[in-house]
């Protein structure tokens, strides 16, 4: 792997640890999900978490998969939470209703 992490790797990163921090844990907190060096290459985005390993993060951060990926959106967009949110309402609604 060459080069710098991808901007979504590095949001990852970044909303990973500011909700580690948020909580209060330590990346040590993690060791039943993840070991140290690991997290730590997610925190500094060299690496993509799967879905599931995004699950067992989200269940130690003791928040939903989908707030982890609210906030790495966030970093990346220039948007509010509201809109962001309204706008994946919306997405999912059209979607499940499209059936």
């Amino acid at each position: 792997m060459s080069g710098s992490p991808s901007p979504t790797r590095r949001a990852f990163g970044k909303a990973l640890r500011e909700a580690r921090k948020a909580r209060g844990l330590t990346q040590e907190d993690f060791s039943t999900t993840s070991g140290r060096t690991y997290l730590s290459s997610l925190e500094r985005g060299l690496k993509s978490p799967t879905l599931e390993k995004i699950a067992a993060l989200a269940e130690t951060l003791k928040i939903h998969p989908l707030t982890l990926l609210a906030l790495t959106y966030l970093y990346m967009q220039n948007e509010t939470p509201e809109r962001l949110l309204t706008k994946v309402q919306k997405e999912t609604k059209d979607i499940k209703g499209a059936k």
